[in-house]
């Protein structure tokens, strides 16, 4: 059974930084893609960015590019959102996810794996 355990999370001011972790176990292929997403209170579950397991290139949102930076540590199966110059509209519940294929897809229905998220509130 594949689990996801996030950490990181916290209150910021705007114009600050967090890094969140994702540590990730049971996982049995290599065929496998990890993101990170984010839901604020009475929005939708929205795609912040992902990369291929073993990769060293992300794809992120267009609302989150240049400012935040994904980052890994394979041998130790853990993922890392560097979050920089945050803004109150980044506050939200950040969700790694996990899905059994090589491609990275922005539809959170499309990961049957979940972390049970850490919260993030920057205020301005």
């Amino acid at each position: 059974q594949v689990q996801l355990v996030e950490s990181g999370g916290g209150l910021v001011q705007a114009g600050g930084s967090l890094r969140l972790s994702c540590v990730i176990s049971g996982r049995t292929s290599r065929n496998f893609a990890v993101a990170w997403f984010r839901q604020a209170p009475g929005k939708e579950r929205e795609f912040v960015g992902g990369i291929r397991w073993m990769a060293f290139s992300s794809v992120y949102a267009d609302s989150v590019k240049g400012r935040f930076t994904i980052s890994s540590d394979w041998n130790h199966e853990t993922l890392y959102l560097q979050m920089d110059r945050l803004e109150p509209g980044d506050t939200a519940l950040y969700h790694c996810a996990a899905r059994p294929y090589t491609l990275v897809v922005r539809t959170a229905s499309s990961y049957p794996y979940w972390g049970q998220g850490t919260q993030v509130t920057v205020s301005s």
